[in-house]
């Protein structure tokens, strides 16, 4: 499970048997959802949010902040994702620390 980001508390990260389409899980104080990124001719289209089965999703506000990130980082997740499930590679997770 390779944490990708961390963001004030919000955790971005893969499962390691992932499928398609490019997603991601991001946990907050106990409450988890996950986003599909929807991207069209190598531009993100839309973000898609769906529960987490058994897991407390996110409030709203938390929701707005993981989608504002996922908006300001959507190349980077994808990155990391083509690095994780198609090339093998090992994906270190990044700190950011500035506020947005």
């Amino acid at each position: 499970m390779p944490k990708i980001f961390e963001y004030f508390g919000f955790i971005f990260y893969f499962f390691s048997n992932e499928h398609e389409p490019i997603h991601v899980h991001v946990r907050h104080s106990g409450t988890e959802c996950i986003f599909d990124l929807i991207i069209e001719d190598g531009k993100l289209k839309d973000i898609v949010r769906r529960e987490k089965q058994g897991a407390k999703p996110l409030d709203s506000k938390d929701e707005k902040v993981a989608i504002a990130f996922i908006n300001k980082y959507w190349q980077r997740i994808v990155e990391k994702w083509i690095d994780f499930f198609v090339m093998k590679k090992v994906v270190k997770t990044t700190y950011i620390k500035e506020r947005m």
